[in-house]
């Protein structure tokens, strides 16, 4: 799995207030076991006679290809991103002096994807990185659709009403976020309408949830931000969309996953939003000049024991042997918790129609890939 780190410099005296959102599953390995025939036996004869005595050498050229450091160098700064944050973030004066982050991709394409922006129409900054896997996909989707979501949902009622009035009078919208990207970062440029009208749905329900003059809770904004996107994707992909490739493209992001793990900074507060194994920690520089080190997140995994009750109370005691095997859910995926995976969240009836309903760009091989071999209809609980 790509290594993605995000190292944040100059942080004031910070207080955890959220951690541990979202909830269930992950994690699919498509290695197929490799297994090795005892000394002892005899092989199969339908194979003897493919199978010769063979030795290989490696030539001279091959053993003297050694990475210079340089070109070490400029692998590991590829990605490299430092950012430097104005003493004013827009409105207000910063609590963060600079952030720095860097991907190292451990296969390609790789899964994995980070985001940071500055909130403009409220306080704080955000920083996040988002974990794929069976495919980028999902993780693609969170890089470019999450810190919306989070800004959305922090927005007073009466800003969410210039909003919708901007639209509705065809007017150009106030910028919510100021988006601080690498150049090697990637945009899906197809897929913009499709996420601001799920966006837009989102932030009309708020308005009319809301009150006049009401402050959002920043804890429950996390929380219902990462709730309300999980559920936008399994809906965009049972609706489709009339684009063949987009209905492809929510197709896969669907059924991929991601866990994210987001960082609200806001003045001398800190609130971390994690769903998954991914893991946010704090270094903290004593009087002394010394540092410690303080973790801020829960990993949902089979090494987490309060994790592992809440996966099996939910399902049946007859899954109770089963729902966990290897630290794994259903034995194959390693976070108990994500977006996206639905295929671990529907139905097998509601897959297959789905899939079959799906563009042509879907051939036979890939339905059985989406659907797991030992699934188990099961629910995952509500966040």
């Amino acid at each position: 799995m790509p290594v993605t780190s995000q190292l944040f410099r100059g942080l004031p005296r910070t207080k955890v207030l959220a951690s541990g959102l979202l909830p269930c599953q992950h994690h699919q390995s498509h290695l197929a076991p490799i297994t090795q025939r005892p000394a002892s036996r005899r092989p199969s004869c339908m194979w003897q006679s493919h199978q010769h005595s063979r030795s290989y050498q490696t030539t001279s050229a091959l053993r003297s290809y050694i990475l210079t450091p340089p070109q070490v160098n400029s692998i590991l700064k590829a990605n490299e991103y430092s950012f430097k944050v104005p003493e004013f973030d827009g409105k207000n004066v910063s609590s963060v002096m600079g952030f720095e982050s860097n991907q190292l991709p451990a296969n390609a394409p790789i899964e994995d994807r980070r985001s940071a922006a500055t909130c403009l129409q409220t306080r704080g900054m955000l920083l996040g990185v988002f974990d794929g896997h069976a495919g980028c996909a999902c993780a693609q989707a969170l890089s470019e659709r999450l810190f919306y979501y989070i800004a959305v949902s922090l927005l007073p009622h009466d800003t969410l009403c210039e909003l919708e009035a901007a639209v509705e009078g065809g007017r150009a919208l106030s910028p919510i976020l100021q988006w601080h990207k690498h150049p090697n970062d990637y945009y899906s440029k197809e897929a913009q309408t499709l996420y601001f009208n799920s966006l837009r749905t989102y932030w009309q329900e708020l308005i009319d949830l809301t009150s006049p003059g009401e402050v959002p809770d920043t804890r429950e904004a996390l929380l219902n931000a990462f709730k309300r996107l999980d559920n936008d994707i399994s809906l965009e992909a049972q609706v489709g969309d009339p684009n063949a490739f987009l209905h492809y493209w929510v197709l896969r992001v669907a059924f991929s996953g991601a866990t994210a793990c987001v960082a609200h900074i806001d003045g001398s507060d800190l609130y971390i939003a994690n769903a998954g194994d991914a893991r946010a920690v704090l270094g903290v520089q004593e009087e002394d000049g010394s540092f410690s080190v303080h973790t801020l997140s829960n990993d949902h995994s089979a090494q987490n024991d309060e994790e592992v009750a809440r996966i099996r109370g939910e399902h049946p005691p007859s899954e109770r042997k089963t729902v966990i095997r290897q630290d794994r859910l259903l034995g194959l995926l390693m976070p108990f918790r994500a977006f996206g995976d639905v295929k671990f969240k529907w139905s097998i009836e509601l897959q297959k129609r789905v899939l079959e309903s799906g563009p042509d760009q879907l051939h036979e091989n890939e339905h059985t890939k989406f659907i797991p071999p030992n699934y188990h209809y099961t629910t995952i609980p509500d966040r």
